[in-house]
């Protein structure tokens, strides 16, 4: 089952900045055979299910290897049977309307 989720991430690292661990994280993302794209404010993915689900699971491992003891993230998810929607399908319709 196709999910589109949005994932932000944040380490508890004692900084003001987590930069660098979102930037860990995405090339963790990378590795994955699901379509990302980050944004201010987190990462949307879009994928198969169980992909995008061990694609979370494989940052925060990552990062808990790194030092971090720990990390809270939200996760918003959907799914749709009627037809595939990617991330960019989402965002061009909103422009459609805007430019209409």
């Amino acid at each position: 089952m196709k999910c589109m989720a949005d994932l932000c991430v944040i380490p508890f690292n004692g900084k003001i900045s987590v930069a660098q661990e979102i930037a860990q994280c995405q090339q963790i993302l990378q590795q994955f055979d699901i379509d990302i794209q980050l944004h201010g404010y987190g990462t949307n993915l879009y994928g198969e299910w169980d992909d995008v689900f061990a694609a979370i699971k494989a940052c925060h491992e990552q990062l808990h290897e790194t030092g971090i003891v720990r990390i809270n993230s939200t996760i918003k998810v959907g799914t749709r049977t009627d037809k595939d929607q990617k991330i960019e399908d989402k965002v061009n319709a909103v422009n459609d309307i805007l430019n209409a």
